[in-house]
């Protein structure tokens, strides 16, 4: 029998393995670019007036939370593990040019979210119970007809599973064990006792629902970037001499043959591959988990909404990876030896890696300043990632029965933390990869809509502000 199930853990990661490389990589990757091209560069030339629409508030619009706290609270599910162990990986593989890489990618990505955010919010649907809600499932179902629900359902049963946070209690978990406690000492009581803590305090949040998740994650996510980038800013002024030095390895290395990737052309594309994969993965966009977020929002301009949802990125797979990879890169320096070897690295050793280069760093004290930072990254995430769960259960199986997700969510939580998960995990990111199929699909064939719409935003925009710019001259 343990014979079955071994191959049948071996079969799962496999799959996931599969799914979760290339297919999942060129779907986000090359339908950023597309939308990119499509939207005429709007991340990059409307990014003031995505800072400026974060101000608007519509409090008579249709839904629970405003555009600020809709972007906090994906911000809060973006920023997370990866974050971290993800760009130590990133960085292991590809070198520092990787980084350049992941820069390209983020900027992909806000375009993927500029449209998931205008047409979470173009096509709202409502629940069992009535509420407007938003999200993958009501885009299809509003957008493309009742015909597609199959596929609503479909992203719907895989967001269900994929949104479990297994990986992130398993690795805290592993990581307060490492750092605090002798080998011996890591028994199945005390991970259990440590995914009860976890537990506690994650249902202390996600119990109030969206509105309770929104405010922390409005108060959580500005504090946490902002310690964050006062930690690596004091790395920076520390070892100062070593920063000019870094950000030119990112931008040569990302044109420079690597040895170890075999040199040539070839290890370039491979190093590209390495770091736009790592930040595909990282601002989750076209996966669906943001058009949940962005379609609870109280917004009944969609464009609008878009605008905000395209900060994510450039915040996750942008700012946040550059710190780490600063980081990183100066304890590398500092620290040869603490470089990894290889390249099939766990999320769990990229996280070790990314600890000991901020104790080469701030010794004896750096390695416990960036574990404050995963904490709070991991707890982030988790507050949202309920939320999910809960919106794919309601449209399921009904929004009263969406509560009921939160206990399962909650019990996994502590299950765990407490045994290794290898199978389980690679179920968990098939199902959570499965989720960006219809949610890319569907931004494809509703692209020409949300352009639409896009054309008349801008032009009222435009409009608006000649008429304003004639009074004002009126005035004078």
């Amino acid at each position: 029998m343990s014979n079955f199930w071994n191959a049948l853990g071996n079969g799962i990661t496999v799959v996931s393995d599969f799914i979760c490389g290339y297919p999942l990589f060129f779907l986000l990757i090359g339908g950023g670019f597309f939308f990119l091209f499509y939207s005429r560069f709007t991340p990059l030339r409307r990014y003031g007036r995505a800072i400026q629409a974060l101000r608007v508030k519509d409090e008579k619009a249709d839904g629970q939370i405003s555009s600020f706290e809709a972007l906090s609270s994906a911000i809060a599910a973006t920023v997370g593990m990866g974050n971290i162990a993800g760009v130590a990986i990133a960085i292991s593989v590809g070198g520092a040019g990787a980084i350049f890489w992941m820069w390209i990618s983020s900027i992909a990505g806000m375009a993927t979210k500029f449209f998931e955010g205008t047409l979470s919010v173009m096509f709202k649907g409502k629940d069992s119970a009535g509420e407007t809600q938003g999200g993958t499932m009501y885009m299809i179902t509003t957008g493309l007809g009742p015909k597609w629900k199959p596929l609503a359902v479909f992203f719907s049963i895989f967001g269900l599973i994929g949104t479990l946070c297994i990986m992130q209690s398993n690795q805290l978990t592993e990581s307060v064990t490492s750092l605090f406690f002798a080998p011996e000492q890591n028994t199945l009581l005390l991970r259990f006792v440590i995914g009860v803590i976890i537990t506690v305090i994650v249902a202390g949040v996600i119990i109030g629902g969206i509105k309770r998740i929104s405010k922390v994650s409005t108060k959580l996510v500005p504090l946490m970037v902002g310690l964050y980038f006062i930690l690596v800013l004091y790395v920076m002024i520390r070892h100062i001499g070593y920063v000019p030095g870094i950000f030119k390895d990112i931008i040569t290395g990302a044109f420079t043959p690597r040895g170890a990737l075999g040199g040539g052309i070839g290890s370039i594309i491979m190093i590209a591959l390495t770091g736009v994969r790592r930040a595909a993965l990282v601002n989750e966009a076209g996966v669906g988990t943001a058009s949940m977020m962005h379609g609870a929002s109280k917004n009944n301009e969609p464009v609008r909404e878009g605008l905000v949802a395209m900060i994510g990125p450039s915040i996750d797979s942008g700012l946040v990876c550059t710190l780490t990879a600063i980081a990183v890169l100066i304890g590398a320096r500092i620290d040869p030896s603490i470089m990894p070897a290889g390249s099939g690295m766990s999320s769990m050793e990229g996280l070790k890696f990314a600890i000991n280069a901020f104790n080469a760093s701030i010794p004896v004290v750096g390695g416990y300043l960036l574990f404050v930072m995963v904490l709070m990254f991991a707890f982030s995430t988790m507050f949202s990632y309920s939320y999910y769960g809960q919106k794919c259960t309601g449209f399921l199986f009904g929004a009263q029965y969406s509560k009921y997700y939160n206990i399962f969510f909650l019990l996994m939580l502590i299950v765990s933390a407490m045994i290794p998960l290898k199978a389980a995990v690679s179920l968990i990111d098939t199902a959570y990869a499965l989720m960006a199929f219809p949610t890319m699909f569907t931004l494809f064939m509703l692209a020409p809509k949300a352009k639409k719409e896009m054309k008349i935003y801008f032009a009222a925009n435009k409009k608006d502000k000649k008429k304003k710019v004639k009074q004002s001259i009126k005035t004078k």
